[in-house]
């Protein structure tokens, strides 16, 4: 058959994919329960060298066969528990025979995902800081690039192209922070039973959840019933939808500030590129807008994955439909998104000259503010200077110039000299803190990359 779904010709990339692929997920429950068996070994209910000759056998397990299980029994779980004990029961009849003791599906299911997600979000962390990198990698590049800024859509104060990049910097290194701390409630498995009271294994039941999950490097939950609670997935949820915002923030100002009317940014654009089926001339930036529509997929899945917490006591089955695409499908949107991103600045092209351009065409007219605090601190009453300046604002919007409507004012005049009033209306004169800022948030973004730096 035919791919039917997007993610598997279109997007996603072959990393992120690779963790939640079919016969990735079939693996890692393997491992489950093979951990499972080391345990139980370790306390006499087999012997090590048996544990081996499963390991081994259970290699031999392919999608195909624990599909055709699953269509006769019905079973996902119990499918693939069968396909287990089949192949290790050609080797070792005595270690097909502890196959899955003691658990329960969601004990196989959750800890294997709890792996995936820890997988995911190693993948995750170290794209973030490759992103929030190349941005500071812009802004110190870009410090001096003066620009207008923009409130409203419509022109405000100077600021620099360096500053702009900064600002985005720093927003995509939080989520190192918000990853880290997400860390530890999210990556933790069960070995719980039926409904959490671990009662086949009696009172040893949390020694050997403990030693399972160390086998497969997490940590056990706190307390569950037959499955993890699925606050600990809506947060990821929360967290990929998060990022899939700001991602979608920068995208959304980058295709702002590519427009013809503006034309200081510019995604690159190949040799061979073409940006339009009918109009031979266009370079659209796609990459963004495909940024722009898939994050708002990813945010989609918020929702469905809340509605998959509320379940009927120890459980129902309700969460796992749901789950089996809000995981993957965000999971594997996020990383392509990300990925996207990363391209996009990392190539980014910046024109310096519209940017200037741009600034100058208003001859000063935005930098109201610094001719109304300069007439404050010679001794205007702020209001008053406010309203002054406004109004000689208003004449130059008639097509006077500012400089000019600024001197007709005796008030203004008699305090600013029109040597004053130039050096205000000077863009570069009036940038304040940006420098100090940019250099403080590359301070702490490599601070926060250097760890996900060093595991590449």
């Amino acid at each position: 058959m035919d791919a039917v779904h997007p993610i598997d010709y279109r997007y996603g990339t072959e990393e992120m994919k690779s963790i939640w692929s079919e016969r990735s997920k079939i693996n890692r429950m393997i491992s489950v329960e093979i951990a499972l068996l080391k345990a139980l070994a370790r306390r006499g209910y087999l012997s090590e060298e048996e544990v081996k000759k499963a390991e081994k056998a259970a290699l031999n397990i392919t999608p195909e066969r624990v599909k055709a299980i699953e269509a006769e029994i019905k079973h996902d779980v119990m499918a693939l528990v069968r396909a287990i004990s089949e192949e290790v029961g050609k080797v070792s009849p005595e270690a097909a025979r502890w196959i899955h003791f003691g658990a329960t599906s969601n004990d196989i299911t959750d800890t294997a995902t709890a792996t995936q997600l820890r997988d995911s979000l190693k993948l995750l962390g170290t794209k973030i800081s490759r992103l929030a990198l190349a941005l500071t990698e812009k802004a110190i590049k870009h410090k001096n690039t003066i620009c207008l800024g923009r409130t409203h859509g419509q022109a405000a104060l100077p600021t620099t192209y360096g500053f702009r990049f900064a600002l985005w910097a720093a927003e995509v290194a939080r989520y190192l922070e918000r990853l880290e701390e997400l860390k530890p409630r999210l990556i933790v498995g069960q070995l719980s039973g039926a409904v959490g009271s671990q009662a086949a294994f009696g009172e040893d039941g949390i020694n050997i959840e403990r030693e399972v999950m160390k086998e497969l490097g997490l940590k056990p939950a706190l307390i569950s019933s037959q499955i993890i609670p699925r606050d600990h997935y809506c947060e990821y949820l929360s967290f990929l939808a998060n990022l899939s915002a700001t991602l979608e923030k920068i995208a959304t100002n980058i295709r702002i500030l590519q427009r013809v009317e503006v034309s200081e940014l510019m995604e690159s654009f190949g040799e061979k590129q073409v940006g339009s089926s009918t109009m031979p001339h266009k370079k659209n930036p796609i990459d963004c807008e495909n940024v722009c529509g898939l994050a708002r997929v990813i945010r989609g899945f918020v929702e469905p994955q809340r509605q998959s917490s509320i379940l009927w006591e120890e459980r129902d089955l309700t969460n796992s439909s749901c789950e089996r695409i809000t995981l993957v499908e965000s999971s594997v949107l996020a990383d392509h998104i990300l990925t996207k991103m990363i391209k996009v600045v990392e190539r980014l092209e910046v024109n310096e000259e519209r940017a200037k351009e741009n600034l100058r065409r208003l001859m000063g007219l935005n930098l109201s503010e610094a001719v109304m605090v300069a007439l404050t601190k010679k001794g205007m009453n702020r209001q008053e200077a406010h309203e002054r300046v406004r109004m000689a604002a208003m004449k130059a919007y008639g097509g006077k110039s500012f400089e000019e409507s600024l001197l007709e004012d005796e008030k203004i005049s008699k305090l600013l000299s029109a040597e004053e009033i130039r050096e205000l209306l000077t863009p570069e004169n009036y940038l304040g803190t940006v420098k100090v800022k940019i250099e403080n948030v590359k301070n702490y973004v490599e601070k926060l990359c250097s760890k996900y730096q060093n595991e590449r």
